[in-house]
């Protein structure tokens, strides 16, 4: 089965929100409750995609890993408030699909896309991603924040990477 990339279409956002839930609730499994595994749904993560890509879509880059039809993953990146900074908001993909490629499919099209100076925000305790992304040359900065996980809290790290290193 080939997997393509492509700019998401409006019509992409439920699945895109589909997505999101199932991937954070396998990938996030044991660091957090139940209860905040299960917080929101598919089609309120679609809703809240569809509005933000709405207020978004002039600055950011929505890219979606479309495997015959059906999406397998997504990537979000756009300004951040630091001049000459871009973020790498999201990399989703289905857990179906992880260990299949394309997630790093997804990361060199982001990285293509990132411009000089990058970020991204990953869990503490995410070993997993955290591996992932640091085999990608990304690297911890020291800057950490705290940010609500349904009704938890989820520590994270912010990474940099320097296009030209």
């Amino acid at each position: 089965m080939t997997v393509l990339l492509r700019p998401a279409a409006d019509g992409d956002l439920p699945a895109v929100g589909a997505l999101h839930f199932h991937s954070r609730r396998s990938a996030y499994a044991g660091l957090f409750s139940p209860a905040a595994l299960e917080h929101g749904s598919p089609a309120a993560l679609g809703e809240w995609w569809a509005e933000r890509w709405r207020w978004e879509r002039e600055t950011h880059r929505l890219t979606v890993a479309d495997a015959d039809g059906e999406l397998v993953g997504f990537t979000y990146l756009g300004p951040t408030t630091d001049p000459g900074v871009t973020e790498l908001y999201a990399i989703h993909v289905a857990p179906l699909w992880v260990g299949r490629g394309v997630g790093r499919l997804l990361m060199r099209d982001a990285l293509a896309h990132l411009g000089e100076r990058a970020v991204l925000w990953v869990l503490e305790g995410n070993t997993r991603a955290r591996r992932f992304y640091e085999h990608g040359g990304w690297v911890p900065d020291g800057a950490t924040r705290d940010q609500p996980m349904g009704p938890e809290t989820a520590p994270q790290l912010r990474y940099s990477r320097n296009q030209r290193d």
